[in-house]
């Protein structure tokens, strides 16, 4: 009976048509009511700021470059991860993400925790060949970055754009943004330099400054907290 019922709607292309359109408006309903229900509710945890120009514009090269395809950003509260990785992921901590990059696949390492785990010089030598660091390393080299000098003409329309959207950026750091960006590269390329690494003038402003600049904010606000201010609970063992 049930056969012969589906079979009577599939033959009738106007009662088939409304039928997927209402069950495709009801999953889309359950999808995208709990998030407006949810806003507003998710505080940012301590110490987490919003993204300086220059890590900003990292984390676009870092989303242009498809990195987020091969890497997440989301330690999951599994022993084996946390014991890899760090302590699990908070939705506290990815406020100002956006687009959030939590990722399902690891193709490379999860990110999550990346900041400060390795010199810039580190990041910079990854870059350029990820083989002489580590030869089993499956990653294209992003030499080219170096190569590529940051643009940072639409870096204040883009704090602009993320102040509307509740972002804290003041007046200052929107006109400052260009300059930010550039002081900020400036102590990544002195830091980089005395690691031994000779820089050229378009090297001293390129892309690859900008991603280190970017990796080196991830989850390092969570590592500065003691665990009991963050009431993280116990990981799940896997």
């Amino acid at each position: 009976m049930a056969f012969e019922a589906h079979r009577r709607i599939e033959a009738n292309a106007l009662l088939l048509s409304v039928l997927t359109m209402l069950a495709v408006a009801v999953g889309g309903l359950v999808l995208l009511i709990p998030p407006y229900l949810l806003a507003g509710t998710i505080e940012p945890i301590a110490g987490v700021a919003p993204y300086t120009a220059l890590e900003l514009e990292g984390r676009d090269i870092y989303i242009r470059e498809g990195c987020s395809v091969c890497h997440s950003q989301q330690v999951r509260p599994f022993k084996t991860e946390t014991d890899r990785y760090g302590r699990y992921s908070l939705a506290g901590e990815n406020i100002y993400d956006r687009p959030f990059l939590w990722g399902s696949r690891r193709t490379g390492p999860d990110l999550a925790r990346v900041g400060g785990k390795y010199p810039a010089s580190w990041h910079w030598l990854h870059f350029h060949n990820p083989r002489d660091l580590e030869p089993r390393s499956n990653m294209p080299a992003f030499a080219f970055l170096a190569e590529s000098e940051l643009d940072t003409s639409g870096t204040s329309r883009k704090l602009e754009v993320l102040r509307e959207l509740g972002h804290p950026y003041s007046d200052a750091d929107i006109a400052g943004a260009a300059a930010s960006a550039s002081a900020q590269a400036a102590t990544i390329a002195s830091a980089l330099r005395a690691s031994g690494i000779s820089l050229s003038p378009v090297e001293e402003h390129s892309e690859t400054i900008a991603v280190i600049a970017y990796l080196e904010t991830l989850g390092r606000a969570i590592r500065s907290e003691p665990p009991e201010k963050l009431d993280l609970g116990r990981p799940v063992d896997e």
